[in-house]
């Protein structure tokens, strides 16, 4: 039995809230050893993103231009990474379940050669776009560090979410409501 005292009903507050709390303390404490000017580029969320020039695997460019009116999720992700691979197949759904919607998916893989991502995603059976161009992409969104990481653009150009970890296959899907008109 619980003493009642402590319950968190009656603090108000969760051991998830307490050490959710302790934990964002410490990795706040940790912003010191990232470079001020990778902090200094990501935006907050809700401010504008400055979309950087990236290069997709399969050759095309992809810049802000090209993402006007539409909105952008941004996975990074290692190939030799098995929540990566979790992840991404829930990704693949959400593409998938998406066509026709103004959305945008790219994959940005920490990996350095560009045929082992291209045979991941063909093993996987993935269809979104994929680049190599992560730090760039790091740069313009956020610099946490974590795989897998998404990132969510709105239709407007504006970062809405940065999620790190594995999501649920059904947090994925609701993505798809940053394409839908406001």
């Amino acid at each position: 039995m619980s003493d009642p005292l402590v319950s968190p009903s009656r603090l108000g507050r969760t051991r998830r809230d307490l050490l959710g709390g302790t934990v964002a303390a410490a990795l706040g404490g940790l912003s010191a050893f990232v470079p001020r000017d990778v902090r200094a580029a990501a935006p907050a969320l809700g401010e504008p993103v400055r979309w950087p020039r990236v290069t997709l695997l399969d050759g095309r460019s992809l810049d802000a231009a090209q993402l006007a009116d539409t909105a952008t999720v941004v996975v990074f992700f290692a190939t030799d990474c098995p929540f990566c691979q979790r992840h991404n197949r829930h990704v693949e759904k959400l593409a998938r379940a998406s066509q026709g919607l103004p959305l945008q998916i790219v994959a940005a893989a920490q990996d350095r050669s560009a045929a082992t991502v291209q045979a991941y995603l063909r093993r996987h059976g993935y269809s979104f776009a994929a680049t190599l161009d992560e730090r760039a992409l790091h740069e313009a969104l956020t610099p946490r560090r974590i795989i897998p990481l998404t990132c969510v653009i709105d239709r407007t150009g504006r970062l809405r979410e940065v999620i790190p970890g594995e999501m649920f296959e059904e947090d994925v899907l609701g993505l798809a409501k940053w394409a839908r008109p406001t």
